[in-house]
């Protein structure tokens, strides 16, 4: 009897411990991270850098090549990279890894990611104090680099990985979105563009597109397959649409304001055109770039990042070369509903810092963060796609300029697409925007792309989209993306989930020790 009772007692004492020791979704807590007096470069430190790819070999070299000039500058870090092509892996696996204690030093990701791994814990590192250190912060003393100093960083990209109120993410690259026009359908369909594009223009143009001749061929292209309009990310899309409406979203303390009247009237306008087939989406069709360069498609909206797909000549043709149709290209804005106030989204890649035991190791970290927003770095990273610096220091710099200027020389580095793409995102710094980050700002995100995607595969069904529809739909999102916990402030956090399960744990085991203890005593009474 007395062996139960410990055993009952031990295991709600280990079970409480165990959750209260835990954090950082279930891996060991980290102490707030301090920055050390001095880098001990005596020491030997390896760190992990996770970085993505769009299985664009430059890219790869590139990470490689600054690795090794990296190291050669700090023989003691050793800098281990591992490639990933799709962001969403990398969030998936950095989840994963929280939970096993074995995040990366380093990685690549974006800051509606870094909300959900700050989630109850200290896993990411804050780099507001970092940044500012007179001796290893941006333009420190003891760099043994020429890194960018805070002010040489564009204010608007820094901005975007401030969560809360602290800094956790440094840009790495910046890319908006582009609408690339088959600027030769265009006029064979009798229409000119306009210097800005309107979304009334593509919807008008998109149908005109729909027509065809006796034999059944579309007669813009003399195909069997016609998608006017296709929208590579409709996140994106509902996000921009909403934004440039001035309609609401969400607020930056993660209240969801997406389901409103204007969103429901975006997508029944959307659904007027999906029901034609005039319009369609990445994951219904796929990539834009290849129905664009087959001569299928009029408008393909994708990131300036994804210039090196798109048009005939392009680098990093997807389509065999006897499907291509050539044709005049322009790179665009993407459609507007004021042309005299455009918005349009920022995104791209940032570095985010995971948190160690060994403050050493951290600053380590931090060190190779800096170096690779170095102009070597970036100017080489960007001159792979339609990505531009981060700094002002390299967009400014005589290499970029002249990179710029080279437009045309050939189809692979000066490819004019790739250069008409950033010059459109360099020229728009002051029209773009950032939704607000938030545990949960990745999963409205998904909602506002997913409802684009159900509307348009309903009407293809031809089911009726009504009130009713939207009703559904509204209420479908909000069950799939568990929003209605970020309505209500947010989820709690994990470590907070599991600490209230355990304290609930360790009162039924009480309860138990005492409901036991009460009949055992009963019986010895009755046996008495």
């Amino acid at each position: 009897m007395r062996n139960m009772k410990k055993a009952i007692l031990l295991i709600a004492f280990t079970v409480l411990v165990s959750v209260l020791l835990t954090g950082c979704h279930g891996a060991k807590n980290m102490t707030t991270f301090e920055i050390p007096e001095t880098f001990d470069e005596s020491k030997h430190y390896e760190i992990t850098f996770w970085a993505k790819n769009d299985t664009n070999k430059l890219q790869t070299d590139i990470y490689k090549a600054s690795i090794e000039s990296f190291q050669a500058l700090y023989p003691n870090i050793t800098v281990n990279l591992r490639l990933y092509t799709d962001y969403s892996r990398i969030y998936n696996d950095v989840i994963t890894n929280i939970a096993t204690g074995t995040t990366p030093n380093v990685c690549i990701t974006y800051p509606d990611h870094i909300a959900t791994y700050l989630t109850g814990n200290e896993c990411v590192v804050a780099l507001d104090s970092l940044m500012a250190d007179a001796k290893y912060g941006l333009g420190g003393s003891e760099l043994k680099f020429d890194g960018p100093t805070r002010d040489e960083i564009i204010p608007q990209f820094l901005k975007e990985g401030i969560i809360g109120s602290r800094q956790y993410a440094l840009p790495y690259m910046r890319s908006t979105e582009a609408c690339y026009v088959n600027k030769t359908f265009v006029e064979k369909l009798g229409f000119t563009l306009p210097e800005n594009l309107t979304w009334d223009f593509v919807w008008e143009v998109s149908e005109a597109a729909m027509a065809k001749n006796e034999d059944g061929l579309f007669t813009v292209n003399d195909q069997k397959v016609m998608i006017p309009f296709i929208y590579k990310s409709t996140d994106n899309m509902m996000i921009q649409m909403l934004r440039q409406l001035n309609a609401p979203y969400s607020t930056d303390l993660g209240e969801i304001q997406i389901f409103n009247d204007t969103t429901e009237s975006i997508l029944m306008e959307i659904s007027e055109h999906a029901a034609t087939r005039a319009f369609s989406t990445f994951k219904i069709s796929s990539y834009p770039a290849n129905f664009l360069n087959a001569g299928q498609c009029i408008f393909a909206v994708d990131s300036t990042a994804g210039a090196t797909w798109m048009g005939t000549e392009a680098p990093l043709l997807d389509i065999p070369e006897d499907q291509l149709v050539a044709f005049d290209i322009e790179v665009m804005n993407v459609p507007q509903y004021d042309t005299e106030n455009p918005k349009m989204i920022s995104q791209g890649p940032s570095l985010c810092i995971f948190n160690k035991d060994d403050p050493g190791e951290v600053l380590a970290s931090w060190l190779f963060t800096q170096y690779m927003l170095t102009n070597e770095v970036q100017i080489a990273y960007a001159g792979t796609e339609g990505y531009v610096p981060v700094t002002e220091k390299a967009q400014s710099s005589f290499e970029y300029q002249d990179y710029l200027s080279r437009r045309g020389e050939d189809n692979e580095t000066y490819y004019p697409v790739k250069i008409d793409a950033s010059l459109l995102m360099i020229e728009n710094v002051g029209n773009t925007f950032v939704t607000p980050v938030f545990n949960g700002s990745a999963s409205l995100r998904n909602a506002a792309g997913q409802m684009i995607e159900n509307v348009t595969k309903s009407v293809r069904r031809r089911e009726v989209v009504d009130e009713s529809y939207m009703e559904k739909l509204y209420a479908d999102m909000i069950s799939l993306y568990r929003l209605e916990n970020v309505e209500q402030g947010g989820p709690l956090p994990t470590a907070s989930r599991l600490l209230i399960a355990a304290l609930i744990l360790t009162w039924i085991l009480m309860a138990a020790y005492v409901i036991f203890g009460a009949i055992k005593r009963k019986k010895l009474k009755i046996s008495d």
